[in-house]
């Protein structure tokens, strides 16, 4: 979690949120995937970009259980924001974003960056649980392990979509 400080107590309102997944494909053909003018999952639509970004609709989705032995999946449909993914001194950067698509005060809203690397995918940024002091703990207590699931079923997504045969 972002400690507060006193410059800036409205920092302990954020929760900082990383993940990274071991890509099995290189940056330049995750780069290409994120870039193309297509969505990089079948069932996700692309809406009008917003700023510069592309929009995605989206069900984000958090499997209870384990990989293996899922106990069941929960979808929540969401706005995905992409930017341009741009070069870096060790593979690629884009900005990255999302939110709920309805309800949207009663669900976390995340920004941040995604990062490729010739070994792995990276997430990184912060969210604002939702509901003010109550959401901050429910965000300790599970919302924060649901967050961190997330953001990985997006890298293992972006991975599985550039490791594809999409020609």
């Amino acid at each position: 979690m972002v400690a507060a400080t006193r410059d800036n107590p409205e920092a302990d309102d954020f929760v900082r949120l990383a993940a990274s997944h071991r890509a099995r494909s290189g940056p330049d053909r995750i780069a290409l995937v994120l870039n193309e003018g297509r969505p990089w999952r079948s069932d996700f639509t692309e809406l009008e970009p917003e700023r510069g970004f592309r929009r995605f609709a989206i069900d984000l989705r958090l499997r209870v259980g384990t990989d293996a032995h899922a106990i069941t999946t929960f979808g929540k449909a969401a706005r995905l924001d992409l930017g341009p993914c741009l070069p870096t001194s060790t593979g690629w950067e884009a900005q990255i974003s999302w939110r709920a698509a309805s309800a949207a005060p009663l669900f976390p809203v995340f920004a941040g960056h995604l990062a490729v690397d010739q070994s792995e995918l990276r997430i990184d940024g912060l969210y604002a649980p939702p509901a003010g002091a109550v959401g901050r703990v429910a965000d300790r207590v599970l919302l924060h392990a649901a967050a961190n699931w997330t953001a990985h079923w997006v890298l293992v997504e972006i991975d599985a979509a550039a490791s594809a045969d999409l020609g």
